[in-house]
């Protein structure tokens, strides 16, 4: 059946998980996140497609098993959180880790982020660490949703792999990884030891601070270390997902 009206309850629902209202459910929009999201195994409670599906799409509804709508252009482009609707939107269950399961490894590497605003640093910085290996990352209460439709494209598909635990407590995940034996190093622009003098072959939390700000005090001197990367003048800063992706990056050299 044909959904032509926007009203309907099911893309209502739709809309109020899109918006963050349903802590739970995430909104995953796109082929290739659809992709993703079946590849990573998550549950599937909707899906939402065109009435004449394109080829490849067809190929994925093929292997989705939750009730799928059929929905009228303009009821598609309402629900889309894109300019241009991408076609294919489905509903799934948020993952929920565990924080021990962050602590892989003879010497975990875990991403800490302290009130990242902006959801385009916060995917980017999922999907980097991913990339360098990292056994997970902590979102302190503060930070933009790790999960929102922003986030999950700029991350492309490693927010559904890469263990994530939001909204978390900056104070209680040092003293969690202290516990553990982990280290915590906060980045910031007025360190003395710069990031490729800190020995990265031992179990650390990486914390970021917030893209204007920094890290909070309360951060600053609960962290075993701080750390910069030498900048030539006259650039004072870079964007955090810069910065996380160079001090990464240092974090990999140094363990291979």
């Amino acid at each position: 059946m044909l959904v032509t009206s926007s009203s309907n309850e099911r893309v209502k629902h739709a809309r109020r998980v899109r918006e963050g209202r349903e802590r739970d459910l995430i909104f995953v929009e796109g082929e290739r996140l659809v992709a993703e999201c079946l590849t990573s195994h998550l549950k599937l409670h909707a899906c939402f497609g065109p009435a004449e599906p394109s080829a490849s799409m067809q190929t994925l509804l093929e292997r989705i098993t939750c009730p799928i709508l059929q929905l009228s252009e303009s009821v598609l482009e309402s629900l889309s959180d894109t300019m241009t609707t991408q076609g294919l939107i489905v509903i799934a269950e948020r993952p929920w880790p565990t924080l021990d399961s962050m602590f892989v490894g003879e010497s975990p590497l875990i991403l800490g982020l302290d009130r990242i605003q902006d959801p385009g640093n916060l995917g980017t910085l999922v999907r980097t660490a991913e990339a360098a290996g990292a056994g997970g990352l902590l979102s302190f209460a503060g930070s933009a949703d790790a999960f929102s439709p922003k986030t999950l494209r700029s991350a492309m598909g490693s927010a559904f792999r890469l263990p994530i635990l939001a909204d978390v407590s900056d104070s209680g995940a040092i003293e969690a990884c202290r516990a553990r034996g982990i280290k915590s190093v906060v980045a910031t622009g007025d360190a003395e030891l710069l990031h490729y003098d800190y020995d990265w072959r031992q179990p650390t939390l990486l914390i970021l601070g917030n893209e204007g700000r920094g890290a909070s005090d309360e951060i600053m001197n609960a962290c075993d270390a701080r750390v910069r990367i030498p900048l030539h003048t006259p650039v004072e800063s870079l964007n955090v997902a810069a910065a996380g992706a160079a001090i990464l990056f240092e974090a990999v050299r140094q363990r291979r």
